[in-house]
């Protein structure tokens, strides 16, 4: 028994004329009826009844037609998913996203990637570090990284998504509040809530450079993993903070922000993915990222 024999006979099965359903399927009446005859003696049983006037399907041909129509569109199902996931337009995709793009990049992408791409299935992981986005791209457990550069790994591929310009993050009332923008050389008697350093943070490497160059090491008061956290341990008066521009998107009370200057300082956000990887979806979702990434969309 061929697939072939089940089409065949749905055919005549749903037209109850051999005529009309050798029509339908492109073939000869003379090879249809022996194909139908061969499935009948391979079942052992008669699935149709057949005179000059008529063709009628036995109470066997009905149950057996009932499963012969789930199978064949299931086998047909089966296929057009097969072609939906090889042209990424239906599978999973798990993204990885550093603090502060979690709160700005993040919702408008999984919107974008909703509208785009209904087929796949999106999850999502906020608040990582750039080496717990690493770890979990080499262990398969995300497929596309927002993180903030260098990564040295072989294995992961970067591509610049933007530049995010520097805000030094105040507590509301704070002395150096009243100016209109700041330098990094205006917070040397300061005390910083930072992100977690040993080069766990692209942003506590880049405010230790930053401080260096100013001639002074920051005081830090508080190491933290969540950028969320960050902010409101300024807002709670224990400290200033740099931050990438996208954190002012959360909002939380108790905080201001002014531009670090000069204008030129800031930090890139790229996506990472393996080098390995020829998944569809990712080159689907990398498209619409850029687009969701551009000025144009915001």
């Amino acid at each position: 028994m061929e697939l072939r024999h089940l089409r065949y006979f749905r055919a005549v099965a749903e037209e109850l004329h051999f005529g009309r359903a050798a029509m339908r399927l492109h073939i000869a009446q003379p090879p249809l009826s022996q194909q139908i005859r061969q499935l009948e003696r391979e079942l052992g049983v008669g699935l149709l009844t057949r005179n000059t006037r008529k063709v009628e399907l036995t109470p066997a041909g009905e149950a057996y037609l009932a499963r012969v129509v789930a199978i064949l569109d299931a086998v047909d199902e089966a296929g057009l998913q097969a072609q939906r996931i090889a042209h990424g337009l239906e599978g999973h995709l798990a993204i990885g996203c550093v603090g502060s793009a979690t709160y700005s990049l993040l919702p408008r992408l999984v919107r974008a990637l909703g509208e785009a791409l209904p087929g796949v299935d999106v999850s999502v992981r906020g608040e990582m570090l750039a080496p717990a986005q690493i770890s979990a791209l080499l262990a398969g457990e995300i497929d596309l990284a927002l993180l903030r550069p260098p990564v040295d790994h072989p294995g992961i591929v970067l591509e610049t998504v933007r530049r995010d310009r520097l805000l030094v993050a105040l507590p509301d009332g704070h002395i150096l509040s009243a100016r209109d923008d700041l330098r990094i050389a205006d917070l040397r008697d300061e005390q910083f809530i930072t992100h977690a350093g040993h080069d766990r943070s692209a942003m506590n490497s880049l405010l230790m450079a930053m401080c260096a160059d100013a001639g002074f090491l920051p005081q830090v008061r508080h190491e933290v993993e969540e950028t969320s956290t960050l902010v409101t341990l300024v807002a709670a008066g224990l400290g200033v903070a740099i931050v990438p521009a996208p954190t002012a998107v959360l909002d939380i009370g108790g905080v201001c922000y002014r531009p670090l200057m000069p204008d030129a300082l800031g930090i890139d956000l790229a996506v990472g993915r393996l080098a390995a990887s020829n998944s569809p979806v990712i080159d689907k979702a990398l498209a619409v990222l850029r687009h969701a990434s551009s000025p144009e969309s915001e």
